[in-house]
Order: C-alpha cells, then structure tokens, then sequence
C-alpha cells in the first residue's frame, strides 16, 4: 500500500500559491490539503471557497478540504461546487453526523470524518462504513506548526483495526506534526495518508521532502 501525501497550503506561501502548486505537481505530492477555519469551531480564522474555487481552476490536484467549523452541514454543498473532490467534517461539531455525511455523498464528493486530540477513538466506530476516510488530529486543529502528539498512535491503531474488523478499506488520514520521524510512526500505526505542512514548506528541497516522507515510512515496515 502507498502511503499519500496531502500537503497543507495553511502553510504555504499565499501570496505566490499557484507557483506553490506547480512545485507540488512536480513534486509528485497526491492532494492539496484545505484547512478551513471559522474563528468559533477553532480559535483561528483562514481561507474559505473563493482559495479552492481559484485553484481548482488552476489545478486539477485532488483537493482535500478539512472543515474545522461550528456548521459544516451548512456548507457542504458550497464547498462541493468550489471543486472539493473530499470534504472532512469534525465529529465534535453541531451539525448531525450522519446528515453531514449523506450531504458530502449527495454533492459528489468523498467523505471523511475528524476527531480532536481528546476524543476516543470509539467514537467514529459507528460510522467507519459510512464514511471513506477518518482523520486523527495529532495536533490540537487551529494553527500549523505544532508538535505531534504521541498518543496519538494508539489511536489511529484501534481505528485501523476496527476498520479491519468489518472488512473496510478504509483510509486512515493523520493531521499535524508530520515529519521524517514522525512519518514512520503514524504509517506502522494504520495510517496512510500524511497531511504535512510547515515540514515541506520549510524544506530546502520540496521533492526531496517528499520522496524522504515516503520512503522512511517504508523503510520503517521492514525495520
């Protein structure tokens, strides 16, 4: 199984981001990654439909679009439209999980579900059918560039082998604090897609960060 790489633009240079998106293609990287933030879900505010509707004209990379908001339900449909191609919604937001999920189904696109450092694992068990990929915040979401909480392994492990359990093929996505020694731990773990931000972007050398990603987690499963 490959591991993925779906890099955050929360990270990148906005000023210049479809020149950033060039260097991502080049790079082989497998999706962009969308960080949506409300300033009330979470205690920051980023970038919204009008980013992804600019660079799904500029781009046909797959776009993976996180919404870290109060009301995710309320705009499934506009982010959709926008060009999401997979739209991840947060467990522990006030929109029903099961109407959020049928939305994201109905507009086209793939859904994911999200839980925060704090909630347990089990939590997401009923809906791990239901839903074509998890994501487990490693980080507290709201801002980049925080360290990776080791936990959280533990968690992505019992998803995985729940998933496993009910026959699912299941993808296992990890959010915040990725890195090369972080990579290994999280795809041992079940995980298979890595979104990673502040690790490449600060890289002197997007590709060698890239293909260094994918080959120490490799490289971890014969260790």
């Amino acid at each position: 199984m490959k591991n993925q790489i779906s890099a955050s633009i929360l990270n990148a240079d906005l000023l210049h981001l479809e020149e950033v998106v060039r260097k991502l293609e080049a790079a082989k990287v497998d999706m962009l990654h969308f960080d949506v933030m409300d300033g009330v879900f979470v205690n920051n505010i980023s970038f919204g439909i009008p980013i992804l509707s600019a660079l799904s004209e500029a781009t046909s990379m797959y776009k993976d679009v996180h919404l870290m908001i109060t009301d995710p339900l309320r705009y499934v449909d506009a982010f959709a439209k926008a060009g999401a191609d997979m739209i991840t919604f947060h467990l522990e937001s006030e929109s029903n999980p099961m109407a959020v999920i049928n939305a994201i189904h109905s507009s086209g696109c793939k859904a994911g579900i999200s839980i925060k450092p704090a909630t347990p694992a089990d939590t997401v068990f009923p809906f791990l059918d239901k839903v074509d990929m998890v994501l487990v915040m490693t980080v507290e979401p709201g801002f980049g560039g925080q360290g990776f909480i080791h936990e959280m392994t533990d968690k992505i492990s019992e998803i995985r082998r729940e998933a496993d359990k009910m026959g699912l093929s299941l993808m296992i996505e990890v959010d915040g604090g990725i890195n090369h020694e972080t990579a290994p731990l999280v795809w041992n773990a079940g995980s298979d897609v890595f979104v990673v931000g502040s690790y490449l972007f600060r890289h002197s050398d997007l590709v060698e960060a890239v293909n260094g990603l994918r080959f120490e987690s490799q490289e971890a499963v014969k260790a």
